[in-house]
């Protein structure tokens, strides 16, 4: 890990338009976690439209949870450390988390749908304590898990961190449609929505990170 990390904390958490908006990604992303659970169990509840998906007609679904959870949490891991060295990562990753967030509850609202019938239940104990107690199945357009993957791809700096969160993009988006959790539209849309969002957290923290080294 880079030995001045702690130098560049410091020297970043006094610079106050950085303390300021990463307290205030902290303060907004807390109730957003909160709220979470519960608008997955209200979207749950309603009836959706269901998708005539042909590429999901091809095969029949594989549970593949082990290999998503593996690769997820990893990718999670390496962007945690990342983000105690370059504290910059984390502002930029904190609000595109937050925007996503919300960009993914609005277009689950406008876009109720109903998931696939040959759908296997995606166990991941540590993603499912923001679903709540039960496993949601209808929140899919677009897809959460890929999303965030391609958001901690365009959120890391150096190159071989990119290919391997690219990669994980690549592999858990291929794998929640082997275990038939998205239609196929879900996954593709995900990278340009998250790609604007990422753009839009850019802009939103410019500001805040321009007099830093």
């Amino acid at each position: 890990m880079d030995t001045n990390f702690k130098q560049r904390w410091k020297w970043q958490w006094q610079y106050k338009p950085f303390r300021q908006w990463l307290i205030a990604g902290f303060a907004l992303l807390l109730p957003i976690l909160c709220f979470l659970p519960i608008f997955f169990n209200l979207i749950e509840q309603r009836q959706g439209y269901s998708i005539n998906d042909w590429l999901l007609k091809q095969f029949q679904p594989q549970n593949t949870s082990v290999v998503i959870f593996i690769v997820i949490w990893a990718t999670a891991l390496l962007v945690l450390i990342r983000s105690i060295q370059q504290p910059s990562i984390l502002l930029v990753f904190l609000w595109g988390y937050i925007l996503l967030s919300f960009l993914r509850m609005i277009s689950i609202t406008l876009i109720p749908l109903n998931p696939p019938a040959t759908l296997l239940e995606l166990k991941d104990p540590l993603s499912n304590a923001f679903y709540g107690s039960k496993f949601i199945t209808k929140d899919l357009f677009f897809s959460g898990h890929t999303s965030t993957m391609f958001l901690i791809c365009l959120c890391l700096q150096k190159k071989m961190d990119k290919i391997w969160s690219l990669l994980s993009t690549i592999i858990v988006g291929v794998l929640v449609l082997v275990q038939h959790v998205h239609y196929t539209i879900d996954v593709l849309a995900a990278p340009p929505f998250t790609f604007l969002v990422f753009l839009a957290a850019q802009k939103l923290t410019a500001k805040p990170l321009k007099s830093l080294p």
